[in-house]
């Protein structure tokens, strides 16, 4: 599918269908792209907005986990968007999904965690980024997946093109250090939204004992787990994800609302 990339002000986001709204929030490597399926699946009968977050051009001392929330409240404010939404997050986006829910508690329905960053990922390493060594990008493009195909030449491409600029590496080092310090286990109780997780079982970036620290510490989650799959289940098993997402939907109802 061709995304439909809207602009407003800086703000560049996909905006789709109406209805109530999930809002998706992208990784450190992340795109628009990677919520495609759910975009296809879900634009039917919700408004399905992602914002394109301003990971590689934020200014360098903004550039960390609360700059990027304080970007989200930013671009809500600029599209009026003011009902209560279900937030959902892969990776660094869980980080920012869930800072934002302990700061807009009255705006967030629900949560949908998928490899959330907040208690422990085992990153790119301290050896990345390796500027110019596209076989090494290649390899942790890879290790995202539990399939390696999934890690398309395109998408290492990209990859490799952001890791080759000094400016992005900078930025990208900066908001991976911001996330490993923001540890969230003391205020995670304090979240009382419905919170689906879903985990990949092979994911080596936040294993499953992440997702099992999640589920304890959040008062009101549920998790699953989906097998054969890696950091990014939205992406490797979208029909699973899916799948989890309509039925935590459909029973969590609008309660919050």
């Amino acid at each position: 599918m061709t995304l439909r990339i809207q602009e407003k002000n800086e703000f560049r986001y996909v905006d789709e269908g109406t209805g109530e709204v999930l809002l998706l929030l992208h990784g450190l490597f992340g795109a628009l792209s990677n919520w495609e399926e759910v975009i296809t699946e879900f634009s039917t009968r919700y408004r399905v907005v992602i914002p394109l977050l301003p990971i590689y051009d934020m200014p360098l001392l903004k550039a960390g986990v609360p700059g990027l929330v304080s970007f989200v409240e930013e671009f809500l404010a600029e599209i009026g968007l003011q009902e209560p939404c279900t937030v959902l997050g892969n990776s660094l986006g869980g980080h920012i999904a869930l800072v934002y829910a302990l700061q807009n508690p009255a705006r967030v329905a629900r949560l949908v965690l998928t490899g959330s960053s907040g208690l422990f990922e085992d990153g790119m390493g301290g050896s990345f980024p390796k500027r110019g060594n596209y076989a090494y990008v290649e390899e942790k493009v890879a290790y995202t997946f539990y399939d390696p195909t999934v890690a398309t030449r395109e998408l290492v491409d990209e990859v490799f093109g952001v890791t080759n600029s000094n400016a992005k590496c900078l930025r990208i080092i900066s908001i991976a250090r911001s996330a490993q310090r923001h540890n969230l286990s003391k205020e995670l109780s304090r979240i009382k939204a419905p919170t689906l997780l879903v985990w990949g079982l092979n994911d080596t970036i936040t294993p499953p004992v992440v997702g099992h620290e999640f589920y304890r510490l959040l008062p009101n989650s549920e998790l699953r787990f989906l097998d054969h799959c890696g950091h990014a289940p939205m992406m490797e098993r979208p029909a699973d994800f899916n799948r989890l997402l309509m039925g935590f939907l459909q029973t969590t109802g609008r309660q919050a609302s």
